[in-house]
């Protein structure tokens, strides 16, 4: 049995015991139905093998070792992670496009007794809706942007916003970077699919009649590109702004980019590269501090003589409509939960 999913929430809901994706490791890592584990029927290695063989040699050995190849390593998967499942087990599987690999696993576990189904269309139909939602329609959420100096602590307020009934959406989060050249974060960001599927089940999951709040990026975050849909929709959105003292801010980062300060070497090959837009003299500053073991001097130069011109610039250029500007004094954390219930009263009564 296949089963189609004409819209993005109904694969998102789709009410099945387990996702199954029997793609290989490599295509799984780019980028997967949310949910899904991965029993690969070909190895990324195997599927090499069998492709080089359908182009160069034929078709029909390419297909007789890959079925071969196949019916193996479903048996492991049976024999292994799928032993425990009682009969009234009900999976869902897919491939790259509902094919013979999704379609002989499918059957193979149909065959057994359990439910199974196949994705029609498999992870091509997924991509699919995906780029409809993010690329070719117009995102149905009003968004309210939360700007602010560099330090004014935007991202540790999105929990704090959410806890009090604020709809959020943490693009950093999703992209795994901080928005900012010293905002790379261990383990990488993901693939630019793989964020557009977490964007896009972050927002289904949304009320379109509510604001929805995110932190104000440029178009790309690290190496993600914000696509289209979210992209036009922040061009559009009303600002709330955050403003703090050079000092709060400082004490901040210093804070929350401990795991980059704390490398002095790959600190020092970040803040080089900008000797040309900020000149040898303050890049130099910078090193010296570093040496210096000077962390909160080096977060305040950072911020004030790097961060807030490119910020100033930035906001003369889209010179956004504000919904309201909120101070604080300081930015531990009761002074942050206090910012919270400010902002939030401020998204929740304004008409946008």
């Amino acid at each position: 049995m296949t089963r189609s999913f004409p819209q993005l929430s109904d694969i998102f809901r789709h009410g099945f015991d387990t996702v199954i994706d029997v793609r290989s490791p490599a295509e799984f890592a780019e980028d997967h139905v949310p949910g899904a584990i991965n029993l690969p029927v070909l190895d990324n290695e195997e599927r090499a093998r069998v492709g080089t063989i359908y182009k160069q040699q034929s078709p029909f050995l390419a297909r007789k070792l890959g079925a071969a190849l196949v019916f193996r390593n479903a048996a492991a998967h049976i024999e292994g992670p799928l032993s425990h499942h009682e009969g009234g087990w009900r999976p869902l599987v897919y491939c790259w496009r509902g094919g013979q690999r999704s379609g002989s696993f499918g059957w193979m576990l149909q065959q057994i007794g359990w439910r199974a189904e196949v994705v029609e269309g498999g992870y091509r139909s997924f991509r699919r809706l995906v780029t409809q939602a993010m690329y070719d329609q117009p995102l149905p959420h009003r968004l309210v942007q939360l700007g602010g100096h560099t330090g004014t602590a935007k991202t540790a307020l999105l929990p704090r916003l959410a806890a009090r009934g604020v709809q959020v959406v943490d693009l950093e989060g999703l992209a795994r970077h901080r928005g900012s050249l010293l905002g790379s974060m261990p383990g990488g960001q993901p693939s630019q699919k793989a964020f557009e599927t977490a964007l896009a089940q972050a927002f289904d999951g949304l009320d379109p009649a509510r604001p929805v709040l995110v932190e104000a990026e440029s178009s790309k975050i690290g190496q993600i590109l914000l696509p289209p849909a979210l992209w036009e929709a922040m061009k559009l959105a009303p600002w709330i702004e955050v403003t703090a003292p050079l000092e709060a801010r400082a004490a901040y980062l210093n804070a929350a980019y401990d795991d980059i300060l704390s490398d002095a070497p790959a600190l020092k090959d970040k803040l080089s590269v900008l000797r040309f837009h900020r000149g040898h003299a303050l890049v130099d500053s910078w090193l010296g501090q570093i040496d210096a073991g000077d962390r909160l001097g080096l977060c305040a130069s950072l911020a004030a003589d790097h961060y807030d011109p490119a910020y100033e610039k930035s906001m003369r250029a889209i010179a956004p409509a504000l919904l309201a500007r909120v101070e604080t004094p300081a930015l531990d954390a009761p002074a942050l939960d206090r910012l919270a219930d400010r902002i939030a009263a401020v998204v929740q009564t304004s008409v946008i």
